[in-house]
């Protein structure tokens, strides 16, 4: 077997001007008060722009073995702040040294993340499980971000700060180039919310609002109807919030209209279903799931009833959030020979939650593979200050990551090994 390959010599420190624009201010404090006199000068940086002596790498601990993981709750922010991304079989693996976090891996149980996120995985989250034969993701800045932002939103200080931080936004859409972690980080957000007791409405492919299975046009609202879709968002959405809407009452009492069914066409004489008087967000998305003349009415209702719910924060995630400003798969006959694209803002479900105009907090990640294109910089239904920008990996990361592999090669190559995977 072959022996893994050597770490990469890291550069000196005395070689880069601490003065410089790119170091910041907080690293050389870090690297004046907390390793002192007599430090080596041979130091690495750490995916928080942190530097401690490469003595402390050599001497790093092994990870929990993943079949018999400890729980662990570790400080990962400059100011102390705690995370906890899931329940009991997630757990955040990282080392210490002086309160100096040199690196964090959350390590994630597939059967947790299957239970909680049962709407499916992200494909990046699942090719990166596969790639590197354990189910382990780092805990880059950019979620770190968008976690306290919605933290700081439904659990604000106690205590006025006096300093500057970033603007909270309600509304987010994350951006970047392909593969830099936008969907996976918006998963670990809904992953993160859900334990903490939110009702998160959570679409990882939003793609298959636009495309596929039977649509008619609805006289009555000129849109067009999806009724699976609707079906399936339905029971993805009761699979993890079963609990919650049972307790949540419905407080719109108009009845709701009724369209075409899946493959079944109209109902006769009947236009619209009340619901019984009483009635919680559990029985509506029944309603939905047994009746697919009103599965269409159920999802538009139901994003009104979201946002009329207070008793606990309430998430919309949507992922391929791009894929709602560009035309869908469907067409419309105009002549014997001629058809035209259908918008998907034309398309009933979309247009009842693309908008961002509103004051619940929702948040948006575009995605890159689903070759829809680029879009302008300000988007319809979209508050301007709402894009943020997801980076690749910085320098800082990147050397976690190349740490992270390379030392636990050995590992990765018995796996490999055991299951019969081709050595690349």
């Amino acid at each position: 077997m072959p022996s893994p390959p050597l770490l990469p010599r890291a550069r000196r420190a005395s070689s880069i001007n601490p003065k410089t624009p790119h170091r910041p201010r907080s690293t050389r404090r870090c690297q004046k008060h907390k390793l002192g006199r007599g430090a080596s000068p041979w130091t690495k940086k750490t995916p928080l722009s942190m530097w401690v002596p490469m003595a402390f790498l050599s001497s790093l601990p092994h990870l929990p073995s993943p079949f018999s993981p400890a729980r662990t709750l570790a400080p990962i922010s400059n100011s102390g702040t705690q995370i906890k991304i899931s329940t009991e079989p997630t757990c955040i693996y990282s080392l210490i040294i002086d309160n100096l976090v040199i690196f964090v891996w959350v390590w994630i149980c597939m059967e947790s993340s299957k239970s909680v996120l049962p709407e499916g995985l992200p494909t990046g989250m699942v090719k990166e499980f596969e790639d590197s034969l354990r189910p382990a993701l780092l805990v880059r800045q950019s979620f770190l971000d968008l976690h306290d932002n919605f933290r700081r939103i439904v659990y604000p200080p106690l205590t006025l700060s006096h300093s500057k931080g970033p603007k909270l936004r309600k509304q987010v859409v994350l951006d970047g180039p392909v593969s830099c972690g936008k969907s996976i980080a918006l998963a670990m957000l809904v992953h993160w919310a859900r334990d903490e007791g939110w009702l998160v409405f959570y679409v990882p492919r939003g793609r298959d609002w636009t495309h596929g299975g039977f649509f008619y046009k609805n006289p009555n609202t000129g849109l067009w109807d999806t009724p699976l879709q609707a079906e399936n968002v339905l029971k993805d959405f009761l699979k993890w919030n079963e609990s919650h809407l049972k307790q949540l009452p419905c407080q719109i009492s108009d009845p709701i209209p009724l369209g075409e069914g899946a493959g079944v066409g109209q109902l006769k004489d009947v236009d619209n279903m009340a619901m019984p008087e009483g009635s919680t967000l559990y029985d509506l998305v029944n309603t939905g799931i047994k009746h697919t003349h009103a599965a269409v009415g159920v999802v538009v209702r139901l994003r009104k009833e979201l946002s009329l719910v207070k008793n606990i924060p309430v998430l919309i995630a949507i992922d391929q959030y791009n894929s709602w400003f560009t035309f869908s798969e469907y067409e419309e006959a105009v002549k014997v020979h001629s058809r035209r694209p259908v918008h998907a803002r034309e398309l009933t479900m979309v247009n009842a939650f693309r908008s961002m105009m509103h004051d619940d907090m929702m948040v948006g990640a575009f995605s890159h593979s689903t070759t829809v294109g680029k879009l302008r910089k300000d988007l319809p239904d979209v508050p301007e200050d709402a894009r943020v920008n997801c980076p690749r990996y910085t320098l800082d990361e990147a050397a976690s990551v190349c740490h992270y592999y390379l030392r636990y090669a050995n590992e990765i190559y018995v796996l490999a090994s055991i299951c019969n995977v081709e050595q690349c």
